[in-house]
């Protein structure tokens, strides 16, 4: 468990920083959160996303909310910690990638599977949306969900080699963020390297791995354009699966929040603030890749026909993780219908 005194501490010593967001009020909040999170104060992640959220929710609560934001773990610890953090109590708030903590999210997982997304972000995130109630809840009863998002999707990043067939990543090895890239990579007869996104680019130069399956909106952040050759990704933006990321607040500090707060916090987490998640991540890869591409890098678009190569190889995948749901006590199959249902509603 984190200790949350030295937690605190370290908390106090950064409070000063010029990264950590500030609404000017004439008046103290009511109440005061803290926004951890594993990524850099330039990242789109917190610049276009996190901020203007936590911004909109100070405005709309009339100064009674403040909320600031902690990027790079500035409170401490490592990513994995993130969700026992907020669970815990040592912060209000986090965000962070849901397979950080492997096991935890396993149905949330469905989302994140090659074939089932492939390339709409907006419509993956009102599906999470439509069906958590009903078939995610479960997983999150620990802390209280604002909203649920996915990247752009999983893309290729490689140091020296041009990929335009899964046998050209054989024997290759390459950083995922969670269980499900772990089975894509494997699928693909390449080796996977879990690690948090932070330590990508010391595993790319020190060649502890060859590539990486990441969005292009990061590139900018960790300065991937220095480190890599070829980014690949299919036709019409098509992504070897996503990511899935949580924004969730501690049990007992959103029950300790009146109504009228709580209606804030959940009129800025709808269904239109999903709907801008998807388009500021789509913008951010589209800004990303434009990186890359100036810095001299090759964006490989796959052919039709290339795409459909890595979408048959990919295709056991979505079995396998259906064959071992039995195991953690839900449906697969089912989870994999309905998803696939309401991301085709959404898409139209």
């Amino acid at each position: 468990m984190v200790n949350r005194r030295r937690f605190l501490g370290a908390g106090a010593a950064v409070l000063a920083a010029p990264f950590v967001l500030r609404a000017g009020r004439a008046r103290a909040a009511d109440f005061s959160l803290k926004l951890h999170h594993f990524l850099g104060p330039k990242a789109p992640a917190q610049t276009k996303m996190l901020a203007p959220w936590a911004e909109g929710i100070e405005q709309a609560s009339g100064g009674r909310v403040k909320i600031e934001i902690f990027p790079s773990m500035s409170l401490g610890g490592t990513p994995p910690q993130l969700f026992s953090q907020v669970r815990d109590g040592v912060v209000d708030l986090i965000w962070t990638v849901n397979g950080y903590t492997a096991g935890l999210f396993s149905r949330s997982e469905v989302f994140e599977l090659p074939t089932i997304f492939t390339n709409n972000i907006v419509a993956t995130n009102l599906a999470m949306r439509e069906m958590f109630d009903q078939l995610l809840a479960e997983e999150y009863r620990d802390v209280h969900v604002c909203f649920l998002h996915v990247h752009a999707g999983q893309a290729i990043h490689m140091a020296d080699t041009a990929v335009h067939h899964p046998a050209d990543l054989k024997g290759k090895k390459l950083r995922v963020p969670g269980p499900t890239g772990i089975w894509v990579i494997q699928q693909l007869g390449a080796t996977p390297v879990p690690m948090p996104v932070s330590d990508l680019p010391q595993a790319l130069t020190t060649h502890a791995v060859d590539g990486a399956l990441i969005p292009w909106e990061i590139i900018p952040a960790l300065k991937l354009q220095d480190s890599t050759k070829y980014q690949i990704e299919g036709e019409n933006n098509w992504r070897l699966g996503t990511t899935t990321f949580q924004v969730s607040m501690n049990k007992a500090r959103w029950e300790s929040l009146p109504d009228d707060l709580k209606a804030v916090f959940n009129k800025a987490s709808d269904e239109a603030w999903l709907r801008q998640v998807g388009a500021i991540w789509r913008s951010s890869d589209d800004a990303g890749i434009k990186i890359a591409v100036d810095s001299g890098n090759e964006h490989i678009v796959l052919t039709h026909e290339e795409t459909a190569e890595f979408g048959n190889a990919l295709a056991p995948v979505v079995d396998k993780w259906v064959g071992v749901s039995a195991s953690r006590q839900f449906d697969g199959k089912a989870m994999v219908d309905a998803a696939r249902a309401s991301i085709a509603k959404y898409s139209t």
